[in-house]
């Protein structure tokens, strides 16, 4: 077995679920999220041997120029699992930040050695009216306000 392998890469919301993505594959799909959605990534790899310091550098892109670079420290690994861990969530833009997306990611030892490399796109589609989460709103009543006279009612003092 190898020093670190990478089983799974998928992008998880409470919206749509769990969704698996393909990895660096020729021709690989893209997959569609609604914007403005919150949405996490979550990786499963197994180790062949302990891993110190483990690091996951994303690299974010659109039409070819890198737009977000986001560094996150996993910490250290016993030789084996599969081990599972979810990346913190972001939520995705609106509007203008539609569009394909292609992120690169490198799992790096405590030394800076890449031990591993994932990439996978995905695509923001804007939403419809209909399909777009609920706010709640909240009504205010006015303090003083007072109850609409009813013709012939005397006026309050």
């Amino acid at each position: 077995m190898a020093v670190f392998e990478l089983m799974n890469v998928a992008l998880v919301s409470d919206e749509f679920g769990r969704v698996t993505v393909d990895q660096g594959a020729p021709g690989q799909d893209v997959v569609e999220l609604p914007e403005g959605t919150v949405v996490g990534v979550a990786l499963t790899f197994r180790t062949g041997e302990e891993v110190d310091g483990l690091t996951f550098v994303a690299e974010r892109s659109r039409e070819g120029r890198t737009i977000a670079t986001a560094r996150n420290v996993l910490g250290g690994f016993r030789a084996g699992g599969p081990y599972e861990l979810q990346l913190p969530v972001e939520r995705l833009p609106v509007g203008r930040g539609c569009g394909t997306y292609e992120v690169t990611g490198r799992f790096l030892d405590a030394e800076g050695h890449e031990l591993a490399r994932e990439s996978h796109r995905f695509r923001i589609v804007h939403r419809r009216p209909a399909d777009a989460p609920r706010t709640r709103r909240r009504h205010r009543r006015a303090a003083a306000a007072t109850p609409p006279l009813h013709p012939g009612a005397a006026r309050p003092a």
